[in-house]
């Protein structure tokens, strides 16, 4: 089966209902552009069991980004990779994109809360309450920082008591 980690297949989803999240806005894909670590995610199929997750972003010259992403499954002993396009929805400075997988179908990728100083850390919702990463620069946030962005979450309509705390090493 092939992975799909973030927001991957999403137009499944509408029936788990909307969360209260809106896209940030000054988005900046240069500088969103990279590789993202998944500190935590809620469970669904795509990823499951999977763990050292990872996202990077590489804007394309045709327009669009290119998204990579990777996970280890223990139990199949192997690496797991998907390639995606994504395009902005509306406006470039808005951090709401479609993503696809396998097209023709979409699926929304919403950052909902972003660290506009720096881009060390970001919320990403799929569109629905069944989809929700925290995705950091680096493998581990510190623990203040993490709780905080867990209780964004859980402000959004999350169900953060279900969240999967992915083991990065």
């Amino acid at each position: 089966m092939r992975f799909l980690p973030l927001p991957m297949l999403l137009f499944l989803t509408d029936c788990a209902g909307r969360p209260n999240v809106r896209p940030v806005t000054g988005f900046d894909l240069d500088r969103y552009d990279g590789t993202w670590y998944e500190i935590a995610r809620l469970d669904h199929r795509f990823e499951r069991g999977l763990t050292r997750v990872t996202a990077r972003y590489a804007q394309r010259k045709s327009g669009g980004v290119t998204v990579f992403n990777r996970g280890w499954s223990a139990k199949k002993r192997r690496w797991s990779e998907a390639v995606g396009k994504a395009y902005f929805r509306g406006r470039s400075d808005v951090g709401e994109l479609k993503v696809t997988f396998f097209w023709p179908f979409y699926g929304r990728y919403i950052v909902f809360a972003l660290d506009h100083e720096n881009y060390q850390w970001a919320l990403v919702s799929g569109g629905s309450k069944k989809y929700l990463w925290i995705l950091a620069r680096t493998p581990r946030l510190p623990a203040p920082l993490l709780k905080e962005l867990v209780e964004k979450a859980r402000e959004a309509g999350y169900d953060t008591s279900k969240l999967i705390y992915v083991e990065q090493e």
